[in-house]
């Protein structure tokens, strides 16, 4: 019994030498990985024009009682909706409804408010004559725009493009100031998308509320590994 302890141990403390005489080994070879790749950062932006326009319009309405209220409030957004749909707007959704009571000075109550808000989609052409339509149909309360592309995804995967050809040639520079040359990419992680507006001269319609549509630019982030050669 005690010859199989001992032999036990003696393997163990074989095993453990070998593992730290190999550690070392295992260490430089992170080491030279490392050192045969570089991470860069590249960044791409597309400028493009919005051709959407997502618009709000609300209702609000008074009533002596609550019912009141809800009833004239339905039936002026119901005209608000149908003017909406006349215009060929798109994605028409209900934001919220909401109802409150009316206070004169004090705490007497003389009636009750309720409103209606919808948002809409629509051209950036015809964003002005949707503003007017819905406006003479009774919308009180507008709000937006919030523009747009309509090929959103599109414009985004061509500034990833941009980015990572950014992250190559920067990588090259790079490369070629220490000596080496290019290898493969191993590994590209993606950052966020970032549309940003900025002013243009572009010009609104000539009837109807002016909308004017003005540029974005929209960026995209990558993070690139090259192997060195």
């Amino acid at each position: 019994m005690k010859r199989l302890l001992l032999a036990a141990a003696a393997l163990l403390a074989a095993l453990a030498l070998a593992g730290a005489l190999r550690l070392p080994d295992f260490a430089h070879a992170g080491d030279r990985a490392a050192s045969d790749t570089i991470v860069v950062d590249g960044v791409g932006s597309v400028g493009v024009v919005p051709d959407e326009a997502g618009l709000s319009f609300g209702v609000e309405s008074r009533g002596a009682t609550v019912k009141a209220a809800l009833t004239a409030n339905g039936n002026a957004m119901r005209d608000v909706i149908a003017a909406l749909r006349e215009a060929r707007a798109g994605d028409i959704t209900t934001q919220y409804v909401s109802v409150w009571p009316v206070s004169e000075e004090g705490s007497t109550i003389s009636g009750y408010s309720a409103s209606n808000t919808v948002s809409a989609t629509i051209g950036i052409a015809r964003a002005g004559d949707l503003v007017d339509a819905a406006t003479a149909a009774g919308a009180n309360d507008v709000s937006g725009p919030e523009l747009s592309r309509s090929d959103a995804d599109r414009v985004f995967r061509q500034a990833l493009a941009a980015a990572v050809a950014n992250a190559r040639s920067r990588a090259d520079a790079l490369a070629k100031a220490a000596g080496r040359s290019l290898g493969a990419i191993t590994r590209i992680s993606e950052g966020g998308e970032t549309p940003v507006p900025y002013a243009s001269a572009a010009s609104a319609a000539d009837t109807g509320t002016p909308i004017v549509p003005g540029k974005q630019e929209t960026s995209a982030t990558v993070s690139v590994t090259f192997d060195l050669r």
